[in-house]
């Protein structure tokens, strides 16, 4: 007889930040086209949030409510410390509760922004211990990861690795990052990002306006000194930026990927002045989509506001960060409209944009063809999943009963 598969959905989900909500809701869809069958269920940051959007039962990811508050009481601490052995068991029970565990997408395996060890590196490695201690079997599904110098850090993202029971990348860097931290990565694939699965919005009339996808960036791990001072230059490029493209008249509509982010729209918004620059309310990556398909370009920070733009099929250009923006922009072709998001130059930026916009029909017609070779490689990944996981998980199930059912024959 077949038995239900029991699917449980892990990460920092349904707590403000649109690209790992784009990863679940799109392997949410796998999971409902091609095992309607499965019990769904998350362990994640924002249960209330997931469950209310996604239709799914959740849990909160940690026993402390103030996990990623900064404690500066003893009362604190305290919790945080108590926390960190009550998660234990609670990670332990949800995981032995399921067949399957997948985290989707999302950079779980870097540390390109800052990042604690004890925070979520700790809580993927419940997870990954559990999973191979339960027998549940564990997938990183297209995550992505880059080179950690923090030690505690790097030591819990490669054992988190190791007992991962299936691992992808979204892109070449990830696997190759991990690859120099020392986890076997032979049997592992690469495919494009999760978010590229999700449907594409119609394209709307281009009327002149710029998206511009902005982000609270203080710079990356290794940048905590110079944080502030990395912030105001990118927020200060960024700002005169905008206001040049108002002088020339066109319309700028302003977009975040983070809760975090509604600060730096506030901040340019009171800067310029202008009501040509607008900020769009958007809750999910659907909604950035159909704000970038109706645009005439895009300019943005964030990695999944890429995404979305690549996906929409708009001409963009990258204020990248990290290398996985670069090579994100690779990918789908158009690797030379990259600009550092540390070092943000209006007047480069605005030459470098200009170029953008003067091939933007061509610019089109390549990403047309790139998204239709990005659906044919994550219908693959699927495919690879189901092969992985659920073919194996439900043979494991059946020889499970039928060794019970022995057991009970008289």
């Amino acid at each position: 007889m077949r038995t239900a598969s029991r699917v449980g959905v892990f990460g920092l989900l349904g707590s403000g930040n649109l690209g790992n909500d784009g990863s679940l809701e799109a392997v949410l869809g796998y999971l409902r086209a091609e095992h309607p069958d499965a019990a769904v269920d998350a362990l994640c940051g924002g249960p209330a949030t997931v469950t209310a959007r996604y239709g799914i039962p959740a849990t909160r990811l940690h026993w402390n409510r103030g996990e990623y508050r900064t404690a500066s009481r003893v009362g604190a601490i305290a919790a945080k410390g108590v926390g960190k052995l009550v998660d234990i068991a609670r990670t332990a029970a949800w995981v032995r509760r399921h067949d399957v565990v997948i985290v989707p997408g999302m950079g779980v395996l870097e540390a390109t922004l800052p990042l604690r060890p004890w925070g979520f590196p700790y809580s993927l490695f419940l997870l990954c211990a559990s999973g191979r201690i339960f027998r549940t079997r564990v997938a990183l599904v297209g995550v992505g990861a880059a080179p950690i110098r923090d030690r505690p850090t790097r030591a819990l993202v490669r054992l988190s690795a190791r007992l991962a029971a299936y691992r992808s990348y979204r892109d070449d860097l990830s696997r190759d990052a991990m690859r120099a931290m020392g986890v076997d990565t032979a049997h592992d694939k690469v495919y494009p990002d999760l978010a590229f699965a999700l449907p594409t919005p119609p394209a709307g009339t281009p009327k002149g306006t710029v998206c511009v996808g902005v982000m609270d960036f203080h710079g990356g791990n290794d940048d905590r000194a110079r944080a502030e001072e990395i912030h105001g230059r990118y927020l200060e490029g960024t700002t005169r930026f905008v206001r040049a493209l108002v002088e020339e008249g066109r319309p700028v509509r302003l977009l975040t990927g983070d809760a975090c982010d509604a600060s730096v729209v506030e901040a340019i918004i009171d800067a310029v002045d202008s009501p040509l620059v607008t900020a769009a309310e958007t809750a999910t990556l659907t909604d950035l989509m159909r704000e970038m398909a109706a645009a005439d370009s895009v300019v943005a920070t964030r990695y999944h506001n890429l995404v979305c733009a690549l996906k929409a099929g708009t001409p963009t250009l990258a204020l990248s960060y990290a290398a996985k923006s670069d090579a994100l922009m690779a990918r789908m072709g158009l690797g030379t409209y990259c600009h550092p998001a540390r070092e943000v130059d209006a007047e480069r930026l605005l030459e470098h944009f200009g170029e953008l916009e003067k091939q933007s029909a061509e610019l089109r017609r390549t990403l047309a063809e790139r998204n239709r070779l990005a659906a044919r490689q994550l219908q693959d990944q699927f495919d690879a999943l189901t092969t992985a996981l659920f073919d194996r998980a439900r043979t494991e199930r059946t020889y499970t009963d039928d060794a019970h059912a022995l057991r009970e024959t008289p």
